[in-house]
Formats: C-alpha cells, sequence, structure tokens
C-alpha cells in the first residue's frame, strides 16, 4: 500500500477519528487499534520486566507528524512528547519542506565504537605500533564473539589506536624524574546492522581487552561503547520556497533572511547554538522515545559532535540560494530497529510499525529530518512573529485542562486565553468560572 503523510485536517479531527485514519493510512492491525483507542500501550507486568521497582506506567502523549516525505517517500511518525506545538511545528514545517520537494537524506553504515581503555603503558607508540601490526588477530577475536553478527551481515570492520597520554622515560621530565606511563584507546568499529548496538559493542570490548593488554604490556581499563556515533550518521538536506515562509505581516523574503540571521548567530555563539540545537532535539527525541530507543544516548552524541570542532556549534545551519531557504544538516544516529524495548515494549513495536523504515539506517533518516523540520519551525516563528504567540497559544490548552476544563470547554478556554494574551492558570479558572455559570456549555468527564 502506498502511503500518504499528506492528510488535511488531522488536527480537527476526535481521537477516534484521527486512530482510523491513521489505521487506514499505516495499515495498522486491529489489536493495535484497539490499544491504541483504550490508551493501554504498555501494562504493568510488562514494565515490571523492564526496569526494578515498578509500581505503574507513565505515559506521554503520542502524536503522528505529517507531510514527511523523504527521498520520495511518504512517512507517518509517531512522537512521543509532551510539550505543546512540537508535532504541530514539525508537520506544518515538512508542509513547507514538500512544497520544495521534500527531503534528501543519507546515512553511514551502521558503525558504533567499542573502546577499550589501556593505562600504564610505558612505551606509547610502540604499544600503539605493536597493536596495529595485529590488527587483523584483533577484528579476528572481536568477531569470533559476536558470531550472530557476523552471519547477519555486521561485524568488526577495523581498529583505531589513539595515544591520550604520552609515556615519558626516567629524566625527560624536569619536574618528575619518575618514569610517567602513558594511556592508549583502542576503538573498534562495528557494524551492527539494525541493532543500536550497546551490547554487542560491550562484549566485543570485553573479548579483546586482555589481548590489547599484552601487545600494549599496560593495563586494562575501561571496556564500553563511546556515544559518539560519529562513524554513524545521518545527513539531511531540504529547501524551501522562499515565498512558502510567508506569515501574515511578514513577507517570504523577509522571513528567509531572518532564519539565515538566526542560523549564523549560532554559528557564532555558543549559547545561541545549545538553544538552536535543543530545537532540533525537540523532533529526534519525540521520535526516538515513540521507537523505544536510548534518547539519552541520541542526545549525548549529539551535543558531543556539535562540540567537535572544540567550539560548540549549530547542528544545522540554513541558507538562501536563489529563492529557495536550504538547510542542512548532520548528526550521528545510533538506533535500533531489533532487540531492547523495541522488542517487549508493544508501544514501541506499534510506533515501529507506524513508521515503516525497514532499517534502523532509514529508521535514523527518518528521525533526522524530523530534526531539522522542528528547528525550521522554530526558526520560522522567531524570524517572524516571534516564538511566544504560537506556542502560547497551544500552551493554552494545557493550561485550560489544568484548571479544570474537559471536552468542548478546553479550546473555548484555550481560545479566550489566547485571545486576551493572558495564559496563566487564575485566568483560565476565572474564564472557566464564567463560562460554566452562563450556562452555555456543560463541562463533561474528558476522555482519550
Amino acid at each position: 500500500m502506498t502511503r500518504c503523510s499528506r492528510v488535511p485536517g488531522f488536527y480537527k479531527l476526535p481521537v477516534g477519528d484521527r486512530i482510523r485514519r491513521l489505521a487506514e493510512a499505516a495499515g495498522l492491525k486491529a489489536g493495535d487499534v484497539e490499544r491504541l483507542t483504550a490508551g493501554d500501550l504498555l501494562d504493568c507486568a510488562t514494565a515490571d520486566h523492564m526496569i526494578e521497582n515498578v509500581v505503574g506506567t507513565y505515559s506521554l502523549p503520542l502524536g503522528i507528524g505529517l507531510n514527511f516525505r523523504i527521498n520520495g517517500t511518504d512517512y507517518l511518525v509517531p512522537m512521543a512528547v509532551e510539550e505543546p506545538s512540537v508535532v504541530a511545528a514539525a508537520s506544518n514545517a515538512a508542509r513547507m519542506v514538500r512544497e520544495g520537494g521534500g527531503f534528501t537524506a543519507e546515512a553511514d553504515d551502521p558503525i558504533m565504537i567499542s573502546q577499550v581503555q589501556l593505562n600504564e603503558v610505558a612505551d606509547t607508540e610502540h604499544a600503539k605500533r605493536r597493536i596495529e601490526a595485529h590488527a587483523s588477530e584483533i577484528v579476528a577475536l572481536a568477531d569470533a564473539a559476536q558470531p550472530g553478527l557476523c552471519a547477519r551481515g555486521g561485524g568488526t570492520r577495523g581498529i583505531e589506536v589513539r595515544v591520550l597520554a604520552r609515556s615519558f622515560a626516567d629524566g625527560e621530565r624536569e619536574d618528575d624524574g619518575d618514569a610517567v606511563k602513558g594511556m592508549l584507546v583502542v576503538h573498534l568499529h562495528v557494524d551492527c546492522r539494525d541493532a543500536m548496538g550497546a551490547n554487542l559493542v560491550n562484549t566485543i570490548a570485553e573479548a579483546v581487552a586482555d589481548r590489547l593488554a599484552e601487545l600494549s604490556s599496560g593495563e586494562v581499563g575501561l571496556r564500553i561503547l563511546s556515544n559518539l556515533a560519529d562513524r554513524r550518521c545521518v545527513r539531511v538536506r531540504c529547501r524551501v520556497p522562499v515565498a512558502v515562509l510567508a506569515t501574515n505581516g511578514h513577507e517570504g523574503a523577509r522571513v528567509a533572511a531572518g532564519i539565515v540571521s538566526a542560523s549564523r548567530f549560532a554559528e557564532l555563539d555558543p549559547y545561541r547554538a545549545a538553544t538552536h540545537n535543543k530545537g532540533i532535539m525537540n523532533g529526534v527525541d519525540a521520535v526516538v522515545l515513540a521507537c523505544g530507543n536510548d534518547w539519552r544516548g541520541i542526545e549525548a552524541g549529539a551535543h558531543a559532535f556539535a562540540a567537535r570542532s572544540g567550539t560548540y556549534r549549530p547542528l544545522a545551519t540554513w541558507r538562501v540560494v536563489d529563492q529557495f531557504l536550504e538547510g542542512r544538516m548532520e548528526i550521528p544516529m545510533a538506533l535500533g530497529t531489533v532487540g531492547g524495548a523495541t522488542r517487549v515494549h508493544p508501544g514501541a513495536r506499534l510506533s515501529l510499525a507506524i513508521v515503516d523504515a525497514e532499517s534502523a539506517t532509514e529508521l535514523g533518516m527518518v528521525i533526522a529530518c524530523v530534526g531539522i523540520a522542528s528547528n525550521l519551525a522554530a526558526l520560522r516563528a522567531l524570524a517572524s512573529e516571534g516564538i511566544q504567540r504560537g506556542h502560547m497559544s497551544l500552551h493554552a490548552r494545557i493550561v485550560a485542562v489544568s484548571a479544570g476544563a474537559t471536552g468542548e470547554l478546553v479550546e473555548r478556554v484555550a481560545r479566550e486565553l489566547a485571545e486576551v494574551g493572558d495564559v496563566r492558570p487564575e485566568r483560565a479558572t476565572l474564564i472557566l468560572a464564567r463560562l460554566i455559570a452562563e450556562g452555555r456549555i456543560k463541562n463533561p468527564q474528558g476522555a482519550c
């Protein structure tokens, strides 16, 4: 079935109708529809097998990012997030990018880095040369530790030896007559296929550590993956016709110029770059979480990658070329579509069925596109009416609910809050009391 992510008016539908539209578009099974309708995506019995000391489950809203066309294919994108405007903003930005032909994405092979730390190395340069001379032996040991991975087409692709602290001979340092031992780290580059790979590369590090210590005449230290997965990156490009960026009161060319100025600001200032990148991660984390993956690892890798030059920089940049606003982004994306929570969490399995990515690499490309779309939406708002207007109008719904509004009263109270520009719980309480007192609208019990 050919999927189409362009579903006009989706947000206007009642939740039940949205679920039915999604089921039709994504070809969901009856059991999945029942789970969505009941809001039962994770039961306590399953949760008790996932983490320790379970006392219940904690739910987040699950929305669908729309309008995403990536490399000529449409995707419906599940997003689990508590912050208002994230899903709507990404979907709106994807619609604008669609006007420019959609997103283009490419990805590296799924290579993760397994690190083995070697301490007390008397001659680091000699040890480095010796380990490199035995690279094929080390790769063979690593592959022997993961035969199943090799059978699936993965395996260790090579090693890299890095000197972190150089060793010094006796008397070489004037301030210390004693010999100073050095530190090496050996990287094993492991193709993890559709696994995120943490357990795989940790096992490999354990398997080769003793042999590396022998070759270096050093002592084994840490043996663990690196979350700076800079050999497993996704690169995304998109463009938007300048005219499409126009808002009420702001011409497209002016908005585009504002977005470029904001991009340059982030390129020059790490304080701005941090917030710029947070906007990217709004979209990235929402999809990673929905699909049962490690959003903490993705966050750590993204921010370390942003600082790899020694200065913290933006992951996405924007320029105007001819009559198009063009965006580019590169981001590490260590994901899995097998193993971990993707195997046991019903909500994660459902989300993976909705996005329908055939591999972890394809899923990474989808998630990166959601990230740059979220960045575009934030910069467009900043370059026109400001971030607060759109964000606060959606935040008003949460404030209305917190004041006790349910059913159709939520939208009524939120609309009045937005109109007066006073999105405070106190004002929401007053508006709700007035509407109920007037007897125009009942306050029914809410339902998903």
